[in-house]
């Protein structure tokens, strides 16, 4: 069966069993996996967070006949989008929904909630549906030739990703399509804009034949399959580069490493197992003297609470002992915080020194 065909065959399935369902005068049910934390585990052979089998059940009631008609009109959506080779956004199938009459969603967080429902229940990614998202995926330069479709030729469109100059290549939403060409050793994966642009700018990607990738915060879903893809077609590794706060570690790279419970149904598809930490740390801080701010209380919660409640953290001593320093140091540092020694010195001693001694990585 043909990706194309894949997802409207499992939505002609579940709309044959309801209507089966329903014929025998019983009420239809709508079953999807529970999304969070307390409905994953950590598998540490396949590297990310894999959903259990805890699921929620929703039967056609007259409370329930909304949420059961919204959740069915969304599957029409989708089989309608792949159906005309077409996408839609998430802001616009929100807007779509207002020609639905009383199942229209009053505001966009539900349709988002249906959406991602709908996602874990046939276990296919929102954007082999149709949906894509309508956030930007991040920043590429490097070397690097990404290989797209030219929409009118529909040949091959080659984008040499050292090509831009002061600028850079933009991820699309959808990835699927790509094809990569590159000789570069690593990914570097950059938390912030900013010491992305640096490192274009004097060109790190040249001097250590790598491809450079700005996830700008908490990297995008697209963002993520990117660097996915290309690291399991390219058989590249894959270093982070954060700040060196609760943030940085628990939001930023867990995420792209083994991905969130909210999304666990996709992570096998969209997080990085075999990427390792070289972001700044509690020890960095000490060894480069850097300069510091205060930890707020939400950091040392949330610090706490990863210990605690993180599958991901609680399996990894090296990162209990990193959390731990910080909660005693009771500060956080940015990256830039290495411009104290002068501007290049991310570029000329931190990086290389950091990418060249793996006792120096966390998991």
């Amino acid at each position: 069966m043909s990706n194309d065909q894949l997802v409207p065959d499992k939505i002609k399935a579940i709309a044959r069993r309801l209507l089966t369902t329903i014929k025998r005068d019983e009420a239809p049910e709508l079953q999807t996996p529970i999304r969070s934390l307390s409905n994953v585990v950590f598998d540490t052979k396949k590297g990310y967070f894999r959903m259990l089998d805890k699921v929620k059940q929703r039967t056609l009631t007259a409370s329930t006949i909304k949420s059961f008609a919204q959740t069915l009109r969304m599957m029409g959506l989708s089989k309608q989008l792949i159906e005309a080779d077409d996408t839609a956004t998430k802001r616009e199938a929100y807007y779509v929904s207002k020609n639905w009459g009383d199942a229209r969603f009053a505001e966009q967080p539900e349709s988002d909630s249906v959406m991602d429902d709908i996602e874990a229940m046939l276990g296919i990614n929102r954007e082999k549906m149709g949906f894509i998202p309508g956030e930007h995926g991040g920043s590429v330069a490097g070397e690097l030739v990404v290989v797209d479709n030219d929409f009118t030729t529909k040949q091959d469109l080659k984008i040499d990703c050292t090509k831009f100059g002061a600028g850079a290549y933009s991820i699309p939403s959808s990835v699927e399509h790509l094809r990569f060409e590159t000789k570069a050793k690593f990914i570097l994966a950059i938390e912030t804009q900013g010491a992305f642009e640096r490192l274009n700018k004097h060109q790190f990607w040249k001097t250590s034949n790598c491809i450079l990738i700005a996830m700008s915060g908490v990297p995008t879903r697209a963002c993520r399959r990117f660097i996915r893809k290309l690291s399991d077609e390219k058989d590249l590794p894959v270093y982070v580069f954060t700040d060196g706060d609760p943030y940085g570690y628990g939001n930023i790279y867990r995420t792209l490493k083994v991905g969130s419970g909210n999304a666990a149904h996709i992570n096998e598809f969209f997080c990085v197992p075999k990427a390792v930490f070289i972001g700044v740390t509690p020890n960095d801080i000490e060894k480069y003297d850097l300069p510091t701010h205060p930890l707020k209380d939400i950091d040392i919660k949330k610090i706490k609470d990863m210990l605690k409640n993180d599958p991901f953290f609680k399996e990894h001593k090296d990162w209990q002992k990193a959390l731990q320093k910080m909660n005693r140091l009771k500060v956080r540092v940015e990256q830039q915080a290495f411009a104290a020694h002068g501007l290049n010195f991310v570029i000329d001693t931190y990086l290389p020194e950091k990418i060249k001694d793996k006792k120096l990585w966390l998991p």
